[in-house]
């Protein structure tokens, strides 16, 4: 681990390192394996080590101060004035998760005393010490700890380290002691000296104070980012690659940096290299930090790529270099040549002439300016082509943003597949825009390629809000705070920027904080209120008056301690142990005030706040100090105390809440526990403002052309300007008002290229600049300027080829070069010279004046001389580069038969699936004239044996369309020419063309104007202010003007034809000069001419098109409207309408009407009568074009016409009033009854509806309510009677109408059908009841008519009916009996119900079961009846009451009957009663029974009953008699009575 600073008061932290500079941190890890006490001072340093979990005591695990004092007097004496004072360090366990590594923490010198037990003053020799240290490896056996992460070798460096700083700081306190050498001594002689008072307090003091300082050691060590601490290794040297000539020695130098010091580890091809496999060739040296590979006596065999790898427990990098052995040209070794090229050094190609100096990289599918949005992932890619190959060499690739290398993080991430190349930036933000650079490095050599990187801000979250603020960093980081610094964002979203937020995040936590209450408008702003020793990230945001921008990206994390602590916890000892020890002591002061510190100025003063910085002072004892800041106003004694609470704790500081625009001095004082020292020398007046201005305008803005698409602006900086961060530039398009930012991180420098511009557009640009004070104001306008391409001077042709040779001449042939600079080439200029025994002579000019054509001939040369040429291209720009030399030609007369190599060959055209090639006939026809040509092509990648031939039979002409390309394949091609002799030498190959339709591809198109004007048009927005249209026919160029008339506009071109005939079929083609390859073409053959002479014949003599002829149509009042419509009409459209070949105009009868918006002509007639008979037409005019169209209403046509016309305009009439919509009709409902219904309309609430049959009213019993505009009258159990003539009549004051059905004949026997219909779906399954006479098998339908069939089947047969078997209908049950079932009669009956049209079954299964359980219901029912019907009753004759006067004669009779005769008893009141000689009971003749009273009385009052009884049952019948008195018999019985009671009375 790292170590840290080390405090020795509390809350008094102070940084040690102002006093002893020569006092470093290190690492210490030892176990003590020796049993004797010894005491261990460890002063003069502070030794923390990140790696370790402890604190380790000399002879215990923990610490106790008091038992750790320990005094030795005599062999086993201890006293405490004289003792021996031995500590160690706590045992402070930091991470449990940690090894057995510990740091031995050593204390200054002024905490301890001067006091040891193992000293003793003046120059005597340390007996007791050499015990208890065995220096070297006695004293310390490290052997037996386990160190994991470090390595032998780095484990016997920490040995070492740590005995040398133990020793040492034992002697820290000695006084003049010289030790050159401690032996071990038997003897235990001690010693040990009086000690004063003084002494003794102040030893007690110290270690009160020690004690305090380790509590405050634990409790700040807590609070420290141990990951910040570690530092994992890092390159501050790469090894760098060599080349180097055979047999000379080569040396490879790193160094490295990190915490634990790393290991580092050379690689040869990934393999390790061992030293002592290979004793005297590989040196391997580390010193200081330096660490070097040395190979001696280079071979071939060193040729590979090295590797330096660097580890530690924090992680693992590697820096590779590559060693390129040469061999002297002579020296080639044979065996290297074998098969052309095996194994060749690093950096070397074989050519011709020997090794080459450097591999060829290049660099394809290259990545193109990028645009792109916060937050969004982007990804750059090139693929890298090295030659020659050599797979066991690879590159280094390395990518810049603006010329800073790129290491990979999680912003961005890095990868390399062996041949492509890519660079992912995972969350885009406006520090990642920039110029990036891809570097491939191959030994000494590389090359690069570089684009640049645009980065917008992401969408506000609030509307207006301003971008987020960039490059958030800390400048400057102490105890006390931390300065941010950022850059302002070139989106202000439209109101000025009031001011920034700062946020602040401890590391580990995710809570941010915001550190200001106020915005701030300087971009650098000191952040307190930190904790000391803790990590944080910070971030910035944008306000305005809309809202506050989104967040900055994150800084680093940066920890609250001063910058002399974290260089001592970055740094490690290097001193050896020199076995020789030489202790000083400096005599403490004690109770010493500090002194002023020196050199107090302003650092930094802005509106916000005021940074002071100072030394701190050379008097100051061994103790602590710390700061006050004061402050009064300028001219004024009047000092206050800034920090009151809290004492400041580094020499620099910010001082907040002062007034803006007063001015200021200040001072400082140091304290300590001593007392406030006397202030330093005041600061001069400062004032509260900024000290850093905003910046004036930058001026003469200047736009130039650079590519379609970007525009190069230059300025001059701004006069006076400070500390300018860069500059925003803006474009906008001319007359558009709104301005776009063209980046968004500002640029260095006065020039900038300005991308993603419209070509052809015109733009105004403006800038302003930036520093830390603000923006200052845009500068003026540039002037508008073009997006287009500059002009260059081309590039050199290529592929110089000879066409033809005779004795005294040669033509020569090339290609166009690959970039034309920007507009048309304007020819070419050749040279050549003699090459005589392979020696080169002096260049001649073959032309002075420039050719066009990109073949010349070359006169007046010598007869088998050899000759090179070289082409140079020119432009307006002036004469290009000339091409390399060419082979070597020799001039001599060609006498092959066949003919030389078509040239110019070239692609055009190019689709996705398609392409057209051209070329020019050879300039050497061979012995015979050319009979024809074949195209070859292939796939560009493909070998040379996958050439086909793309057309079987020698073409005539020199251009073919070739189709039936892949999307996305490249392809090259070539040409052959062919004679009687046979097929010549190819062609060049053409470049690579890729098969693809780009975006905004335009095609010929085929136009015809009004005037019938046939043209070809051709659209390009691609052009440069010198680019052409060129036409061709055939692809020949068009000189006769005759048939075609050429006009171009801006980037418009047509060609129109004069008079469209045979002569002018053909291919007729469009190229763009100066543009990439934008053309098209268009075909004329005999079937689009006539197409298109067609349609100019109709442009010439145009016809208003119609949609519809004339046609007329009845409305609904009866009237007649005839109609025609246009296709289309224009305001200007006129109508004439003609009748019987004379004019008709608007009136009365006539109503005429032109709609030009629907195209619509029409004419309306009232009423059509006889003489309107005739021919009616419609002669339309719009502008120059016409058309007509007639409508003959004759005869029949015209009758039906009229008639329908009279029709209609009856029932518009009858409409008027209540009508009926739909006419009367029928349907049968659901409980199959028959409604007749219609529909009406215009009903009001006085409408009547009255219903007929046979012309007789049927009275409703309720008025109809014309619900939803229907009438209905339901007829049930519809039958024949129900069969007449049906009429309905709706009347009311505005007119009646009726509505007749006539349910008759054939509409009455459809009707039935359906009514029967009905029925038989309405009838329920057959069911089986047993009855005394035997089975019934019955349904029930809704009702039943006669119309309605019923048949019965027995197991599918018919039933004949006879009197056992018959079908019958009662009510709505339709039955079939079966009397006297048998089983025969089993089986499955169907009852078939028969509508008329269809039948409807039922069916039944009597078997089984069922028969037996119906017939045996039967049987029952059977003699049931037979009981019924013989059982004796009461026939009747009895009447149920009999009122009678006393003294009649009463004389009742009755019929009685049962078989057998039944016995007749009767009962008076329930009791049985038998004949008198008052009453006569009679039975005669087994049926006629009497009952005879002869003189009745009131006692013969009451109830009679007659029973009659067989064995089949009994019936009994009741007759209640009424004995009355009359009235004048019934006064003197009353009177008698009353007197018959006086008597007794």
């Amino acid at each position: 681990m790292m170590s840290l600073p080390f405090y020795q008061r509390h809350h008094e932290h102070y940084d040690r390192a102002y006093r002893h500079k020569a006092l470093q941190s290190t690492i210490s890890q030892y176990q003590k394996e020796t049993k004797s006490k010894s005491a261990v001072y460890a002063q003069g340093s502070t030794a923390y080590t990140r790696g370790s979990a402890a604190y380790c005591h000399a002879s215990a695990a923990d610490f106790s101060l008091d038992s750790s004092a320990a005094y030795s007097h005599g062999s086993s004496a201890h006293d405490l004035e004289s003792a021996a004072y031995s500590y160690g360090s706590t045992a402070y366990d930091h991470s449990a998760a940690r090894s057995k590594r510990s740091a031995a923490y050593s204390l200054d010198s002024q905490s301890l005393s001067k006091s040891s037990a193992a000293y003793s003053h003046g120059s005597e020799s340390i007996n007791k010490l050499a015990a208890a240290y065995r220096l070297g490896s006695e004293a310390y056996s490290l052997g037996e700890v386990s160190i994991s992460g470090i390595t032998d070798t780095e484990e016997e460096r920490i040995k070492e380290s740590a005995a040398y700083v133990a020793k040492r700081n034992l002697f820290a306190t000695g006084e003049g002691v010289s030790v050159s050498k401690v032996a071990k001594s038997t003897s235990e002689e001690e010693h040990h000296e009086k000690k004063s008072r003084k002494v003794a307090i102040r030893e007690s003091a110290e270690r009160v104070a020690l004690k305090k300082t380790l509590e405050e050691t634990q409790a700040f060590h807590k609070k420290l980012n141990q990951d910040k601490l570690l530092h994992a290794p890092e390159f501050i040297i790469e090894p760098r690659s060599h080349t180097v000539w055979e047999k000379q020695n080569v040396k490879f130098h790193c160094s490295v940096a990190g915490w634990p010091a790393p290991r580092v580890t050379w690689y040869k091809n990934n393999v390790p290299i061992d030293v002592q496999t290979h004793p005297g060739k590989y040196i391997i040296e580390s010193r200081y930090g330096l660490h070097s590979l040395e190979i001696s006596t280079c071979d071939f065999d060193d040729i590979a790529q090295y590797r330096a790898s660097a580890m530690n427990v924090k992680g693992e990098i590697s820096a590779y270099a590559s060693l390129v052995v040469k061999r002297y040209k002579g020296d080639i070794d044979a065996s290297l040549l074998h098969t052309g090229t095996v194994s060749m050094p690093l950096g070397l190609g074989v050519t011709p002439h020997g090794y080459a100096s450097r591999f060829e990289i290049s660099f394809v599918d290259k990545f193109d300016v990028a645009f792109g949005r916060e937050g969004e992932t982007m990804s750059l890619g090139c693929t890298v082509v090295i030659s020659p190959d050599i797979k066991r060499f690879k590159p280094d690739i390395e990518w810049y943003r603006n010329g800073v290398l790129i290491t990979p993080s999680k912003w961005v991430q890095m990868n390399w597949s062996g041949e492509r190349a890519s660079l992912t930036l995972t969350h885009a933000n406006k520090e990642d825009e920039g110029l990036y650079t891809l570097r491939v490095v191959m030994g000494d050599y590389y090359e690069e390629y570089s684009s640049y990187v645009f980065v917008r801000d992401a969408d506000a979250e609030i509307p207006g809000a301003p971008g987020a603020p960039l490059d958030v960093q800390c400048l400057d980081a102490n105890k006390d705070y931390v300065i941010v610094s950022w850059k302002q964002p070139a989106v202000d979203g439209g109101n000025p920027i009031l001011g920034y937020f700062i946020d602040r995040c401890e590391v580990g936590t995710t809570h941010w904080t915001q550190c200001n209450e106020t915005p701030v408008k300087f971009a650098r702003f000191p952040v307190t209120g930190l904790i000391e020793g803790r990590s944080y990230i910070f971030r910035v945001r944008a306000v305005n008056k809309a809202g506050v921008s989104l967040p900055s990206r994150v800084s680093e994390p940066v920890a609250a301690l001063d910058p002399a602590d974290r260089a001592r916890l970055r740094s490690h000892p290097s001193a050896p142990w020199t076995g020789q020890i030489i202790v000083t002591e400096e005599e403490p002061a004690e109770g010493v005030v500090p002194g002023p510190p020196t050199d107090l100025q302003v650092i930094e003063a802005t509106k916000n706040y005021v940074v002071l910085s100072w030394k701190p002072p050379g008097q100051r004892g061994h103790e602590g100090i710390m700061y006050f800041v004061e402050k009064c106003v300028a001219g004024t004694e009047d000092w206050q105390r800034v920090n009151t609470e809290i004492p400041v704790k580094s020499p620099r500081f910010a001082v907040f809440d002062l007034a803006e625009g007063k001015s200021y001095c200040f001072r400082v004082r140091c304290c300590n526990s001593a007392g406030i020292g006397e202030p330093s020398e005041a600061t001069e007046a400062t004032v509260v403002d900024d000290k850093l201005d905003i910046p004036k305008a930058p001026g003469r803005i200047m736009p130039t052309r650079n590519t379609d698409t970007s525009v190069v602006v230059t300025w001059t900086e701004p006069p006076d300007a400070k500390e300018l961060v860069g500059y925003y530039i803006e474009s906008s398009v001319v007359g558009s008002g709104h301005w776009e930012p063209c980046n968004n991180n500002p640029v260095k420098g006065t020039r900038f290229i300005c991308h993603g511009l419209v070509n052809g557009e015109k733009y105004i640009f403006r800038v302003r600049a930036v520093n830390a004070a603000g923006l200052s104001e845009f500068s003026q306008d540039s002037e508008p300027i073009e997006v287009q391409a500059a002009i260059a001077a081309p590039s050199p042709p290529y592929d110089i080829m000879v066409l033809e040779s005779v004795r005294d001449s040669m033509a020569l042939g090339w290609k166009q070069p690959k970039f034309t600079g920007g507009t048309e080439i304007t020819g070419y200029y050749v040279n050549y010279r003699e090459v005589v025994d392979g020696v080169p002579g002096k260049w001649m000019e073959a032309n002075i004046k420039a050719i066009s054509e990109r073949a010349y001939r070359i006169q007046n040369l010598k007869e088998n001389t050899v000759y090179q040429f070289q082409v140079a291209a020119a432009n307006l720009a002036g004469v290009g580069t000339p091409s390399l030399p060419s082979q070597p030609f020799k001039c001599e007369e060609w006498t092959i038969a066949v003919p030389g190599p078509p040239h110019d060959v070239t692609c055009t055209e190019v689709r996705k699936d398609s392409l057209v090639l051209l070329w020019k006939e050879p300039v050497y026809t061979g012995r015979s004239p050319i009979a024809g040509y074949y195209v070859d092509m292939k796939e560009t990648e493909a070998k040379e044996e996958h050439w086909r031939s793309v057309n079987e039979k020698p073409l005539q002409k020199k251009f073919l369309k070739i189709g039936g390309l892949k999307e996305g394949v490249s392809y090259v091609f070539r040409v052959r020419a062919t004679n009687q002799a046979g097929v010549g030498k190819p062609s060049d190959v053409t470049e690579p063309v890729v098969a693809e339709t780009r975006p905004g591809t335009k095609e010929v198109v085929v136009d015809v104007d009004d005037n019938g004007v046939i043209s070809l048009n051709f659209e390009c927005d691609q052009m440069s202010p010198n680019s052409k249209f060129v036409w061709s026919k055939n692809y020949e160029p068009i000189e006769d003007d005759s048939r075609l008339n050429i006009d171009t506009k801006g980037g418009k071109s047509k060609a129109a034809f004069k008079d469209l005939g045979e002569d002018d079929l053909g291919i007729y083609s469009c190229v763009v000069t100066d543009t990439d390859g934008v053309s098209s073409s268009h075909t004329i053959d005999e079937e689009e001419m006539k197409r298109l002479l067609a349609l100019s014949h109709e442009r010439k003599f145009p016809t208003v098109p119609l949609a519809s002829e004339l046609a007329v149509e009845i409305l609904e009042k009866g009237e007649v409207r005839f109609w025609l419509q246009a296709e289309k009409l224009s305001g200007n459209a006129k109508a004439n309408f003609v009748f019987n070949d004379k004019e008709i105009f608007n009136g009365e009868k006539y109503k005429m009407k032109v709609d030009p918006k629907t195209g619509l002509v029409e004419m309306i007639m009232d009423k059509l009568e006889d003489k309107d008979e005739g021919t009616y037409t419609f002669q339309l005019q719009d502008g120059k074009a016409t058309n007509q169209s007639s409508l003959v209403l004759i005869g029949d046509v015209f009758k039906k016409l009229q008639d329908e016309a009279d029709f209609q305009r009856k029932e518009w009439h009858r409409k008027q009033g209540p009508h009926f919509v739909d006419k009367l009709g029928w349907e049968v409902t659901d409980d199959c009854n028959v409604m007749l219904k219609c529909k009406v309309a215009n009903i009001k609430k006085e409408t009547h509806i009255v219903w007929y049959k046979d012309d007789r009213e049927i009275m409703v019993d309720e008025e109809h309510d014309f619900k939803d505009g229907v009438c209905t009258l339901l007829i049930s159990e519809f039958s024949k009677k129900d069969a007449g003539t049906y009429e309905v009549i709706l009347k009311d004051d505005r007119g009646k109408d009726s509505s007749e059905l006539k349910l008759k004949d054939t509409a009455f026997a459809d009707l039935m059908n359906e009514v029967c219909r009905r029925i038989a779906l309405s009838a329920t399954d057959l069911k089986i009841q047993s009855t005394a006479e035997g089975i019934r098998l019955y349904c029930f339908v809704n009702y039943y008519v006669e119309d309605l069939r019923v048949g019965w089947m027995h197991n599918d047969t018919q039933i004949r009916f006879t009197d056992r078997v018959k079908t019958g209908v009662t009510g709505e049950q339709i039955w079939l009996q079966i009397n006297e079932p048998t089983p025969q009669d089993k089986g499955k009956y169907t009852m078939e119900l028969f509508d008329g049209k269809t039948g409807h079954k039922k069916t039944v299964d009597l078997s089984g079961q069922a028969f037996d359980e119906a017939f045996a219901e039967f049987q029952r029912l059977k003699q049931a009846a037979i009981a019924e019907k013989n059982r004796a009753r009461v026939l009747g004759g009895l009447p149920d009451v009999v009122t009678i006067q006393e003294g009649k004669a009463l004389n009742l009779s009755c019929t009685v009957w049962g078989d057998p005769t039944p016995e007749v008893s009767w009962l008076k009141n329930e009791k049985s009663f038998v004949s008198d000689a008052n009453c006569t009971l009679k039975f005669e003749s087994g049926k006629n029974v009497s009952f005879t009273i002869s003189t009745v009385s009131t006692h013969d009052s009451g109830k009679y009953s007659i029973v009659v009884k067989n064995k089949y049952g009994t019936e009994t019948s009741d007759v209640t008699v009424s004995v009355y008195i009359p009235e004048e018999e019934r006064q003197p019985e009353e009177e008698k009575k009353k007197e018959d009671k006086k008597t007794k009375v």
